[in-house]
């Protein structure tokens, strides 16, 4: 994959030889691209120079450039997951996908002098396969009625065209818009989740939340409005960030990604960042000649479920794309997985007693166990042929 800069020709018919071999005429640019391709990423109809060229490509580079490469010179190599955002590189969490991620764009100097609003959302609670994406995103409050003119909207109603072309205006407007995400991978989700210690998933989103809104005030944003799209009851939830972040106005609403539009920037930043790491997550097993055709990755999608039974191995479970935490996957585990009896587990009703418990067999445990009273020691043989013993005090 490399990033595309295009070259402005001289106008003139046909194509003007360089260094980089051809490069063609502005007005061909419109034919390289394809009518419907150029309509989709509204091409300006006067460009008549280079620079208004560069601003225009400038402006979609958020988007995957599908350009002709005769129009194209290489200039510098980006990763797969890279490319479509100069602010959102997820080359860190591609090279690590297990844990979490955190990322951010800079903060526009606006909003560390400016009171402003600030909206949370999330992308992927609820599949079984890949990360789940937090991401908040702020503006002043002076500059809400400009935000609302990029015509962000929930991204659940949009297409993966219409969420990306949001990304680019957001990250065009980075002047007085700021964003950040953290990415919690499938690996951290499950494990969190089955932990001795119970953490569930509302428990884990609330606790990203409220860092991200943490972060943002660490950054010098001066956050005085916060809105939520709620996870589990809203009033609940609102009490909780209220008591956490006092001095800030805290609205937690369902829906709120369709009823605020710094809420719905959050959930467009959250969701073009999992769909990209989704379509290009890095596999640390070896998956042989399995398709990647998973469906929506929902739990209830038959696709989804029909790939997570080919991938299972009967060993080692789940690839890490799995959240091996959701019923779905258990359920399949205790299908078709070799089981797995643990020695010191509870007896099972009606079954075999359990080592330790009955079984005449001890249990693992009982050898790390603290004993009580200390075990006599014996003596040496020395001492006990000449009978002499030990005095604790004389």
């Amino acid at each position: 994959m490399v990033r595309g800069k295009c070259l402005s020709p001289e106008k003139e018919k046909g194509r003007q030889k360089t260094q980089g071999g051809f490069r063609p005429c502005l007005c061909t640019l419109p034919s390289l691209l394809g009518g419907a391709l150029a309509d989709e990423l509204q091409l300006p109809e006067n460009y008549a120079d280079e620079q208004q060229v560069q601003d225009w490509l400038g402006s979609f580079r958020g988007r995957r450039a599908r350009l002709d490469p005769r129009c194209c010179r290489i200039s510098q190599p980006v990763s797969e997951t890279a490319w479509f955002a100069a602010g959102m590189d997820l080359g860190d969490f591609e090279q690590d996908n297990t844990g979490s991620c955190r990322l951010s764009s800079p903060v526009p100097e606006l909003c560390r002098t400016e009171d402003c609003c600030l909206g949370i959302d999330e992308a992927g609670r609820g599949p079984v396969l890949g990360p789940m994406v937090y991401g908040i995103c702020f503006c002043p409050l002076s500059k809400l009625g400009d935000l609302e003119a990029l015509k962000v909207a929930d991204s659940k109603t949009l297409s993966e065209a219409e969420r990306e072309r949001l990304f680019g205006k957001l990250d065009q407007a980075r002047d007085f818009v700021g964003w950040a995400l953290d990415i919690l991978s499938p690996n951290l989700i499950s494990t969190s989740m089955q932990r001795r210690t119970k953490y569930n998933l509302n428990s884990l989103s609330h606790d990203t939340a409220m860092a991200l809104v943490q972060l943002a005030l660490d950054q010098g944003v001066r956050v005085t409005q916060v809105f939520v799209d709620t996870v589990g009851p809203a009033d609940k939830y609102q009490q909780k960030l209220q008591e956490r972040f006092p001095e800030v106005e805290v609205t937690v609403r369902p829906k709120a990604d369709s009823l605020f539009p710094v809420v719905s920037a959050a959930s467009i930043c959250a969701k073009v960042a999992r769909d990209h790491i989704v379509k290009r997550w890095k596999f640390l097993e070896d998956l042989g000649d399995l398709k990647m055709d998973y469906g929506s990755g929902y739990p209830n999608d038959p696709k989804t479920k029909e790939w997570l039974a080919q991938c299972l191995d009967p060993v080692f479970g789940f690839p890490q794309f799995v959240r091996f935490s959701w019923s779905t996957a258990q359920l399949i585990l205790d299908g078709r997985a070799v089981p797995v009896r643990w020695e010191d587990s509870e007896e099972e009703a009606g079954g075999t007693p359990a080592a330790g418990r009955g079984s005449g067999t001890p249990s693992l445990l009982s050898y790390f166990a603290r004993r009580e009273a200390p075990t006599e020691r014996q003596s040496h043989r020395f001492f006990h042929e000449r009978g002499l013993e030990t005095v604790a005090n004389l």
